[in-house]
């Protein structure tokens, strides 16, 4: 399992927010240059890269600073937020980032996101599933910057692309998310079971390098982890196992 760094950006500032609450971002001091080089520096290999304000108004609104960090060239990116029009995904890809996730429209309109994952590549997609748990325990999912929520469970929301090749889902617990409670390991478990075909991001709650061996032995591919890296509440030592360049 590989450890992904996480930059979120608003209004051009690396920021973080609790349970995707928007008035609730914690802002840091760090260019989103410079919190490239660190990660860079930690071992990364890949980074997940955000644009808030893309996802709450429905277009990108960070493309000059993706494609700056992109064309560093020192790690590969994926990148989400108000990427909802084909051609936005290809300038995106253009840009020298190596893939995309879409967020909302996975949910809103499965026909065009299937026909972007056969014509684009599923190698060049990641579906992101942002969910919380209903009083029952089901995972459902929330839209439009988790803005919206849905009652359509993520299970049925994967399951709509199995048809399409879909490789790549990306599953955020808003609730864990920016909480440093850890992650919610029983959902992903649960979802490495029904869908052992994907390859299965997992994004909330991580605290330390004992949450990323649980992710690990559950069969998750990646874990995502922000405030926790940008605030250095893991040592880097124990981190290593899933740094492939460290």
């Amino acid at each position: 399992m590989q450890l992904i760094p996480a930059m979120d950006l608003k209004g051009g500032e690396c920021v973080r927010l609790l349970k995707g609450d928007f008035d609730a971002a914690t802002h840091y001091p760090l260019t989103p240059e410079s919190l490239y080089e660190r990660y860079t520096a930690l071992g990364a290999s890949w980074l997940h890269l955000v644009d808030l304000d893309g996802a709450r108004q429905g277009v990108p609104a960070h493309a000059g600073v993706i494609g700056a960090l992109a064309r560093r060239g020192r790690l590969r990116m994926q990148v989400g937020g108000g990427l909802r029009e084909r051609a936005a995904v290809e300038r995106t890809l253009a840009a020298g980032v190596e893939r995309v996730v879409i967020g909302s429209l996975a949910v809103t309109d499965p026909d065009l996101v299937s026909t972007w994952l056969r014509k684009i590549g599923p190698d060049k997609l990641v579906l992101a599933f942002d969910v919380r748990l209903d009083e029952a325990g089901e995972p459902r999912v929330a839209t439009h910057g988790w803005a919206t929520q849905s009652r359509l469970s993520l299970w049925d929301a994967v399951a709509r692309y199995r048809h399409a090749g879909l490789r790549h889902v990306l599953c955020t617990d808003v609730a864990r998310d920016g909480a440093l409670a850890g992650p919610n390991c029983a959902l992903y478990v649960d979802a490495v079971r029904r869908f052992p075909e994907i390859e299965w991001q997992a994004s909330g709650g991580v605290r330390g390098a004992c949450d990323l061996w649980a992710l690990a032995d559950g069969g998750v591919a990646a874990a995502i982890s922000g405030r926790a890296l940008i605030e250095e509440r893991l040592p880097v030592a124990e981190l290593r196992p899933f740094l492939p360049a460290a």
